[in-house]
């Protein structure tokens, strides 16, 4: 009975761990890259209208169990641009990934044109790892998933060979098709691939700009650890994803720094500048009722219903003027600015005034492109969108 126990006891002592290792085992890659400081959609079009910290958190918590094992990665370039609000965006980005347990951050170009020690900073105080070539960072973590070991690194010679190897790069896609060696390579470049490309048993995958979509990349490893077949698939975050509340939390607090910023700046001069659309009235009446009727004369009521009435992002393709000396400031101190009135696109001539047969600028499509962009205004056609607000 003794010898039979002690059979029992080395049978699960060691040919069961066998058998476990030798099975199939799945990981999924949940990763972001090229986000580019976008917090959550502008809202401007139902088209465009996907993506979002807050979308992203809330799909995450409502799958959990479904996409264990995983890891989340952010393969960098997810600031942008060093300026006040920029630092404001970094800052809620870092705390959104926080909430979210990103597993790695990558430091890239956009995340290095800020003072180091500021990025370092947020880091630190969110707890986030990271992977960088620069100094006090390290190029490479080594994780440990329920068994499956994967190597993050940021090193193009920083594979190991008891690991799957993940590399986090913003060269270009034809670039990282040059790097031998690993299993999968995520870009953040700003380049699009909407299926992976697979080089040399190299997998190669894009984030998507500006956090519009989300890529699940899902290995399945062999009995000697290394990936047998792997599937991908995208996330598109719509406006049917329900938030997290946490995450949503800290955009809202991003809001009201970035109001602060609006009204803590110089209000810049009045001068002999804008006019406003009621001058224009006095000479062009049948185009002033012309013009109330098209969606340019409600503009900014679109951003304070959106929350955003005193985010400059937003206001510059809201008003007349803004950032501009005597142009539109706050709704508070410059209401007659707001909306996008005739000086918006006819430009800024006074001296119309004095001789009116000074024609005013002729509007053209560069004109128009200036805030119709791809993003905000995806169905944009200058000769049809002309038509909506003739007079």
């Amino acid at each position: 009975m003794k010898f039979i126990l002690f059979l029992t006891l080395i049978f699960s002592a060691v040919i069961l761990p066998v058998a476990i290792y030798g099975q199939e085992r799945s990981l999924n890659i949940i990763y972001t890259g090229s986000v580019n400081g976008e917090l959550e959609p502008c809202g401007c079009s139902p088209k465009t209208d996907f993506g979002g910290l807050a979308r992203l958190s809330g799909y995450l918590a409502a799958h959990r169990n479904e996409l264990s094992p995983y890891i989340l990665v952010d393969a960098g370039n997810f600031t942008d641009k060093d300026t006040p609000q920029g630092k404001l965006k970094a800052a809620a980005v870092l705390r959104s990934y926080s909430i979210m347990k990103y597993d790695a951050v990558a430091i890239m170009n956009n995340e290095k044109a800020f003072p180091h020690e500021f990025i370092v900073s947020l880091l630190k105080d969110h707890a986030i790892p990271a992977v960088s070539d620069a100094l006090t960072f390290d190029q490479s973590l080594l994780i440990d998933r329920e068994g499956i070991k994967v190597n993050i690194s940021v090193n193009p010679d920083g594979n190991r060979k008891d690991a799957v190897n993940v590399l986090l790069t913003d060269r270009p896609v034809s670039g990282a098709g040059l790097i031998k060696g690993w299993d999968v390579i995520i870009v953040s470049s700003g380049d699009i691939l909407d299926e992976p490309l697979k080089v040399d048993g190299t997998v190669i995958v894009t984030g998507y700009p500006r956090g519009k979509k989300t890529g699940i990349l899902t290995l399945t490893n062999d009995s000697e650890g290394g990936v047998k077949k792997l599937s991908h698939k995208w996330i598109s975050l719509g406006a049917d994803i329900e938030e997290d509340a946490k995450v949503r939390s800290v955009l809202n607090e991003y809001d009201l720094k970035v109001s602060g910023l609006l009204k803590e700046s110089a209000k810049p001069l009045a001068g002999d500048t804008y006019l406003g659309a009621a001058m224009c009235a006095e000479c062009h009446l049948p185009y002033e009722e012309s013009w109330k009727k098209t969606r340019h004369a409600g503009a900014f009521d679109i951003l304070i219903k959106a929350g955003k009435s005193n985010d400059p992002e937003c206001i510059a393709c809201h008003s007349v003027g803004f950032g501009e000396k005597g142009g539109f400031f706050t709704l508070e101190t410059t209401p007659e600015l707001a909306n996008v009135q005739c000086e918006e696109c006819h430009g800024l001539d006074r001296e119309h005034i004095e001789d009116f047969s000074r024609p005013m600028r002729r509007v053209t499509e560069k004109i128009c492109l200036k805030c119709h962009t791809k993003e905000n205004s995806p169905d944009f056609d200058y000769p049809v969108y002309l038509k909506k607000i003739i007079h």
